[in-house]
């Protein structure tokens, strides 16, 4: 192959590592202000035109949420430098989702573009749908699968317009009072992707949301609710950016997956957030009979990380994954891990893990297995390594596994390593420069779950860890 043709190829995949730290100034028609109150949810409630039952959800969730103290079986501090009563709940231009680019505002326009998001849709996708800051902007798939009876909207236009499948669902695989975060999320939810598959319909191509912050002292709750009837197959994909801001943000997500008998769902994110986020998200899925649900997760970014995508697994052979990367630099905590519920007999579950920690980054692994013992046949594998690059990185794992009753099969493997000095030194000899290998290290010990992400996602995240190698050795 020709120099010239391999340059262009390698011009063709170059990520922009700062592409995502710019900002607009802020021109919002709707502001529900700083603070969280009655007042606040009942302002969003209006503002989105909803029937009286969701503000009643809307409240009784923040009641909930008002009644739960902060987590503190959790490994981290940081939490407490959350203040809610600074975070503004709710920015929207008034914009409905577009359904064709050239009718996106302007500036929400040329952010997605410099982020290259109409591009990614051009080239292998087959739906899109941009968030920008509480509400979407942009929505659009293909005809063909709308013809097919696919349904790929926003969570709100989900509820307005199809409340037969949405409202069965909703709420049901995580309920308001999982946890604190979830209870908030419901409160103030805005944004978000619904998604219905009809029953043996399987997409060739994934759908892709992008969820963008823009504005400083924001929280943006984004709620996902994905179905795949019986027989049909998905994967979606999520990106998440924000600016590089003084102020903490707010990042509390809820996703809800049901894979109802012999579907499949792929869900897979990448974030590279900005070291002022807080992303507090929970993900959790329902998988019937001879389903299976796969979660491919990469955390790169913000100041704390806590997410465990987890699977019930409900129905007989139902299978589920967790496959995560995260990466931990300096003043980074990622805590994350993975949940697997069986529910009934001859259910599969996964869990592998990569953590890289860097300088005084953490990264912690925090998991949960349960198999009751009236159970038969059930089998899970639990995979941790961790890969620590400076003296002052830390690790830890937090591994929950209860397995009884007979003919049920648990293993657990967890790792702990560090970049050896004569490998750096051998790669070094050979032309390149210390940071270069050990980007290569690291890129070498994730390389088989780097293999899972489309082709596109595993292109920037090996130049993602190229740039978070630089600078790390000494």
């Amino acid at each position: 192959m020709s120099e010239s043709i391999i340059n262009e190829q390698e011009e063709a995949i170059k990520v922009d590592y700062e592409k995502g730290n710019f900002s607009f100034p802020e021109d919002y028609t709707y502001d529900a202000g700083t603070g969280l109150s009655e007042e606040t949810v009942a302002y969003i409630s209006k503002v989105k035109n909803e029937d009286e039952w969701i503000k009643e959800f809307r409240l009784k969730a923040l009641e909930i949420f008002n009644k739960k103290p902060m987590p503190t079986h959790w490994a981290s501090k940081d939490l407490e430098n959350i203040i809610f009563e600074n975070i503004r709940y709710y920015l929207s231009k008034g914009q409905k989702p577009s359904r064709t680019w050239d009718e996106v505002p302007d500036d929400v326009k040329e952010t997605f573009e410099r982020l290259g998001i109409p591009e990614q849709e051009r080239k292998f996708l087959a739906g899109v749908e941009a968030q920008f800051d509480s509400e979407a902007a942009y929505s659009r798939m293909k005809e063909d699968l709308e013809k097919e009876g696919v349904i790929f909207v926003g969570s709100s236009e989900g509820l307005e317009k199809y409340p037969e499948i949405f409202r069965p669902y909703f709420g049901k695989v995580i309920p308001s009072a999982d946890n604190k975060f979830s209870a908030l999320n419901s409160a103030v939810f805005s944004g978000g992707s619904f998604i219905y598959v009809p029953k043996g319909v399987k997409l060739k191509q994934p759908l892709q949301a992008y969820f963008r912050i823009n504005a400083e002292n924001f929280g943006q709750f984004e709620r996902t609710l994905i179905i795949a009837d019986e027989g049909a197959e998905i994967t979606y994909m999520e990106g998440c950016t924000a600016p590089k801001f003084e102020t903490a943000t707010l990042h509390s997500a809820v996703v809800e997956l049901v894979a109802l008998k012999n579907a499949k769902i792929q869900y897979i994110t990448v974030q590279n957030w900005s070291n002022n986020v807080f992303n507090l998200v929970t993900k959790r899925a329902h998988a019937e009979e001879n389903a299976e649900v796969k979660w491919i997760d990469c955390n790169i970014g913000s100041r704390l990380t806590m997410k465990y995508p987890g699977v019930v697994l409900k129905g007989r052979k139902a299978r589920g994954e967790v496959l995560s990367i995260a990466l931990a630099n300096d003043g980074q905590h990622q805590d994350t891990g993975a949940k697997m519920i069986h529910l009934a007999d001859e259910t599969t579950s996964n869990i592998i893990s990569k953590s890289i920690s860097i300088g005084k980054g953490r990264s912690t692994y925090r998991g949960q297995v349960h198999m009751p013992k009236h159970l038969k046949n059930c089998k899970n594998n639990t995979e941790c390594d961790a890969l620590l690059i400076n003296t002052n990185s830390r690790t830890d794992t937090y591994p929950a596994i209860t397995t009884r009753g007979e003919g049920n099969t648990v293993q657990h493997e967890a790792s702990v390593s560090k970049v050896s000095a004569e490998q750096i030194f051998y790669m070094m000899q050979r032309g390149l420069s210390e940071g270069e290998a050990m980007s290569l290290a690291v890129n070498g010990f994730v390389n088989d779950l780097l293999k899972a992400f489309p082709m596109e996602y595993s292109v920037e995240l090996k130049r993602l860890i190229d740039m978070e190698m630089e600078g790390s050795v000494g």
